[in-house]
């Protein structure tokens, strides 16, 4: 089995939270963890380790005699979610701007070609994915590994919310590359105070145009 890697539950992890993200596990599912083994033909020991990085990520629920299920999907877990991210994005994308650099000002640049290239081939999930690296180049540009790790535990949670965001609302794709630009323009004219208020914008509005379709129980 390959169970005895030691990169397998780290592999594994990201394979189950793609799962989650992108719907293949339902919300409320049960995660089975014999299933789960067989599927990806490892032991039980990798699958109890992935397990236990995903309900820290927010992802799964682990309880006493019931296992484990795939967190719910509500608009509560969603305002919680991004009361706390919109704050932090524009804190980071401002101290990004206060003290990039020209080879992160590169990174950006190229993250906002690779942006409009998923977005003019309409391929939700590649633009999923290239706004997911974005957002990891203004944390990295913002060099605050507080505010960065506060934001990878917050983020993975909301992965389901941003890619639910574009799968049911296309027109957010366009208004994100505008955006994105705007971000990027703002930290390189070293503009904090732009860069902060354009970040969380964008993030508000695409929190407001998906809570209404969201639930209020969880789902």
């Amino acid at each position: 089995m390959l169970g005895e890697f030691p990169l397998i539950p780290e592999i594994l992890t990201d394979k189950l939270r793609a799962a989650i993200i992108f719907g293949d596990m339902s919300p409320n599912s049960r995660v089975v963890e014999e299933e789960i083994a067989a599927t990806y033909q490892v032991s039980r020991s990798p699958v109890r380790e992935a397990l236990r990085r995903l309900a820290g990520d927010g992802l799964v629920l682990r309880e006493e005699r019931r296992g484990a299920t795939v967190a719910p999907i509500s608009r509560r877990d969603m305002d919680e979610v991004y009361l706390c991210r919109i704050p932090l994005e524009g804190l980071v994308a401002a101290q990004a701007a206060a003290g990039r650099t020209l080879a992160q000002l590169d990174a950006l640049a190229l993250r906002i070609t690779v942006l409009e290239q998923a977005a003019s081939a309409a391929d939700i999930r590649a633009y999923f994915h290239a706004n997911v690296a974005f957002t990891d180049a203004v944390h990295d540009a913002a060099s605050n590994r507080t505010a960065k790790r506060l934001l990878d535990g917050i983020g993975k949670q909301a992965l389901r919310y941003r890619y639910l965001a574009y799968r049911d609302f296309p027109h957010l794709i366009g208004m994100s590359v505008e955006g994105s630009r705007g971000i990027v323009d703002a930290i390189r004219a070293q503009d904090h105070a732009e860069a902060r208020r354009l970040t969380e914008q964008l993030i508000e509005r695409s929190w407001l145009t998906l809570r209404d379709c969201i639930a209020e129980d969880p789902v």
